[in-house]
Order: structure tokens, then C-alpha cells, then sequence
């Protein structure tokens, strides 16, 4: 079955399978104590600034919810989008480990803006009410779309004017960067965010995620947080091999770039077929789309992906740096030959 339901439904780009089996050849420091870590640190303040601090994690709820911890006390509250990841994807891992109430706003394109929070916050000094101390945003978002570099900055100028932090979530942050064309830094660090988790996994990686602070203070206990938190991983080389082959060769905008190019296809694809509504801006490497619920179960059969809106039908299809035109052609024509049998 061809699968449209995650980026992380696909395997492992061959370039960062090499690079592991290379990083398997002999034995090196643990804990982070070996040459590639140090090369791919080396790497990540390149990108961002010799002063940005630099963990690495094994996945993006470890990712999101260490940072979030590293920004706040247990009675403060994070405001983020009713969609976000970390209010619908992770659980309870984010109260749990950071104590903190989640703030959700509500959203029709998965983006937050900084006139929505501002309204939103609300009882600061109060010791009756919880604490906003963190606006946290996916980039990508869930939905897909993505953030423009100006509309991050009017973020951070609310989290500055209430002395808030500004978290980014950034599992598809390559696809982001393809989609606005910008290198990292400029709508990461150069928009004023606090703390960034950037993402591999739905990238090509196996496993592993970077936590990145461009505000040095906050990073101060995070090598005690991580540990407490379960996530210092021993062989910590198999993490940041695959990060210096997604950092070589522009690997991770190679894959991203061809994600974000099959979307667009598809894309395409789904709008000649009239009984089929696009919802949503198609930045990344997501297409939202409400297909005839009489036809979901049959498409289904052949392909997966997920229903995410059980009221309306509206479908998620997502793709991968190996997701080829043939299937996208092939996933279209099927919901063509299904929707003219209606």
C-alpha cells in the first residue's frame, strides 16, 4: 500500500543509512563525547551563531517538551494553537513533565497571530490564575502552512512586551525553509525565538531531534533537564550522524524541496476533481482536502492516510522525500474513477 497518512510512515534516506553504518565502524565516546557530535555542533552554529547552545534528543515530544520545560515554572501557562502538537499529539506529556496549563486558540489555518494571543493574555500577577509564560508554534504547521519570517517577528515582539519566551516546534522545519525560501536563521533566531526544536525524523532520519536555544539563559540546566527527562541518548553518535548527512550536501533541502514538489502535485491533481475541496493553503508538504465520505474507505484500501476531521471528511495527505509522482498520480486517479461513480 502506498502511504500519504505521515511523513513518518517512509524510511530512511539511503545518504543518512550511510552515514550510520559509517558511524558503526568502531567504538567512540558516549553521551556526546565523540567527533561527530562535535562536528555537527559545530554544524548547527554555522547555521544559527556561534552563541546558540546545541542538545540533541531522540524524538519531538522529548524535543518540545525539555524546551518548554527549560522556559518555565509549573504554574505558568504555554498559549499555542488549539492544533498544536504539543495540546493534541503529545498527549499529556507536556503537563505532566512541564506542570504548565496548555492555552489552546482557536484557528482555521493552524497559525496563531500575535493580536489573538495579545487578547488572550490575561491576568498576569494574579496568584488565582495560571502564569503565560511561553507562545509556542509549529513551523510547519499542523495544518500545513507556514509562518512568514515577519509574521514570527510580531510574535516575539508580544512574548518581548509581557516578558514571555517564543517556542518554535520545528518538525518540518526543513519544509518551511523550501516553502519561504529563506535559510533557517532568518525566520528562527533573526525573528527572535527563544527555543527551537528541530526536526529530522519526518525528514529522513530514523530518530533524533535538535533542541536549539538562541537564548542562552535558558539552556543553563538543560544537560540535567535532558537526563531527568530520559532523553540523553548513550550512543549519541547514531543521532548526529544522521544530522551531518541531513546537513551535507543540502540534503535536508533536497528532501524537503521533493516533499513540498509532490504536495503541490497532488495538489493539482485533487482540484480537477470537483466533488474534492482543498481546504488549505499548500505550503509544505501537506494536503488537506474534504473528499466524499462515500469514497474514503475505498481509497483507503489502496492508500493510506488519515481522516482528520471526522465531521466534515477533511483528509490529511502528507508527503515524504520518497513519495514519487507515480503515486501521486496513481492516489488521484483512483479518487477520480471513485467520485465519477457517485
Amino acid at each position: 500500500m502506498k502511504a500519504f497518512a505521515s511523513d513518518n510512515y517512509s524510511g530512511v534516506h539511503p545518504e543518512i543509512m550511510e552515514a550510520l553504518h559509517q558511524a558503526n565502524h568502531e567504538h567512540m565516546g558516549s553521551y556526546g563525547a565523540d567527533e561527530i557530535t562535535a562536528r555537527v555542533v559545530k554544524k548547527f552554529k554555522s547555521l544559527f551563531g556561534d552563541d546558540t547552545e546545541v542538545f540533541f534528543v531522540y524524538n519531538g515530544t522529548g524535543a518540545n517538551v525539555l524546551g518548554l520545560t527549560a522556559s518555565t515554572q509549573s504554574f505558568n501557562a504555554i498559549i499555542c494553537s488549539e492544533l498544536a502538537h504539543i495540546n493534541v499529539d503529545e498527549s499529556t506529556a507536556p503537563e505532566k513533565f512541564t506542570g504548565c496549563k496548555l492555552i489552546g486558540l482557536p484557528t482555521t489555518n493552524g497559525k496563531i497571530y500575535a493580536d489573538q494571543v495579545e487578547n488572550r493574555i490575561q491576568r498576569l500577577g494574579d496568584q488565582h490564575h495560571p502564569q503565560a509564560r511561553v507562545i509556542s508554534i509549529s513551523q510547519s504547521t499542523e495544518y500545513s502552512t507556514v509562518y512568514t519570517a515577519e509574521e514570527v517577528k510580531s510574535l516575539s515582539e508580544i512574548a518581548k512586551k509581557y516578558n514571555f519566551y517564543l517556542h518554535m516546534d520545528g518538525a518540518r522545519i526543513s519544509n518551511a525553509a523550501v516553502s519561504l525560501g529563506q535559510d533557517f536563521r532568518t525566520f528562527t533566531k533573526d525573528a527572535s525565538v527563544d527555543v527551537l526544536s528541530f526536526g529530522g525524523t519526518k525528514n529522513g532520519m530514523m530518530f533524533g531531534e535538535a533542541v536549539l536555544f538562541f537564548n542562552p539563559s535558558l539552556a543553563k540546566q538543560f544537560a540535567y533537564i535532558r537526563k531527568q527527562g530520559m532523553q540523553l541518548h548513550s550512543k549519541m553518535r547514531f543521532i548526529t550522524a544522521q544530522f551531518d548527512a541531513l546537513l551535507s550536501n543540502d540534503l535536508w533541502k533536497r528532501s524537503a524541496s521533493h516533499a513540498n514538489r509532490m504536495a503541490k502535485k497532488l495538489e493539482h491533481a485533487l482540484r480537477q476533481i470537483p466533488q474534492i475541496k482543498i481546504t488549505q493553503a499548500v505550503d509544505g508538504n501537506g494536503v488537506f482536502a474534504v473528499i466524499p465520505k462515500e469514497i474514503t474507505e475505498a481509497l483507503q484500501q489502496e492508500f493510506f492516510f488519515y481522516v482528520w476531521n471526522d465531521q466534515t471528511n477533511e483528509c490529511r495527505l502528507m508527503c515524504s522525500f520518497d513519495t514519487t509522482e507515480k503515486e501521486v498520480e496513481q492516489f488521484a486517479e483512483k479518487a477520480k474513477a471513485l467520485c465519477s461513480a457517485l
